[in-house]
């Protein structure tokens, strides 16, 4: 498939053009004019790129790439290295941050929850980014954090009453914490994200909401697989995911 075809069919089915972002969405480095074979993974890091080389692959897939907002310019260090490797492998770097995130059918927050057994009831905002669950059945606050450390396989930061009960859950992937307020607002008993700040406590022990932060990279590794699915299904490419373990 040629590169400038992929990277217009990925704009459209993403729909990048309705989000503003931190960074470039779509192609910001590129290599071969085809591809064949993608390797997939959170973030564009130099372990990645390393897999990529090793396994000879004409493009890396991320949620996480580069030149973010109000970082330093200068390629020097660790952006040098990276770029080097990709350049000298004519290796290109497609990254999809936002618009990832918000996908109904691929996106990250859609796909954690399909991994929680979860359907989507509604949403608390009109990007898509806050779904919301109502439980088959009402479940502990330790049950529900017990059942996510399970299928991420990670254990969970849990904040709030073990024993109070769970019916509503929201939840945003990755560096959301932020959007507490609106779960909070909306009622919800549980909201979920992937890390957590100092004044996340505060929002909790002042209100009915409980909190879980499970992680940014464990609840953002499976958008990028469910698009690399997607491309392979539909175009015939090859595609592989490369996990890389991150506490965070």
């Amino acid at each position: 498939m040629e590169l400038k075809l992929l990277v217009s069919e990925l704009a459209n089915f993403l729909q990048v053009g309705k989000f503003q972002d931190y960074c470039p969405n779509g192609l910001q480095v590129e290599g071969r004019p085809h591809v064949q074979h993608i390797l997939s993974g959170v973030t564009a890091s130099q372990s990645l790129i390393d897999a990529a080389i090793e396994m000879n692959v004409d493009a890396i897939l991320v949620h996480h790439g580069y030149f973010w907002r109000g970082e330093v310019a200068e390629i020097t260090g660790m952006k040098k290295q990276r770029l080097k490797s990709l350049l000298n492998y004519d290796i290109s770097l497609l990254a999809y941050h936002l618009p990832l995130d918000a996908h109904p059918v691929v996106g990250n927050n859609v796909q954690l929850g399909l991994q929680m057994g979860w359907t989507v009831s509604h949403y608390l905002d009109e990007r898509n980014m806050l779904p919301v669950t109502e439980l088959a059945q009402v479940n502990s606050l330790e049950v529900v954090s017990e059942h996510l450390a399970q299928c991420l396989q990670r254990q969970p930061l849990v904040l709030g009453d073990l024993s109070r009960p769970v019916r509503t859950v929201a939840w945003c992937t990755g560096a959301a914490q932020q959007y507490i307020q609106q779960a909070i607002d909306a009622g919800v008993d549980l909201f979920i994200s992937g890390e957590v700040s100092e004044q996340t406590y505060h929002a909790v022990t002042e209100s009915n909401t409980a909190y879980i932060a499970a992680g940014h990279h464990a609840t953002e590794r499976y958008g990028v697989q469910a698009l690399g699915r997607w491309l392979a299904e539909k175009h015939g490419i090859s595609h592989q995911y490369f996990e890389i373990k991150n506490p965070i």
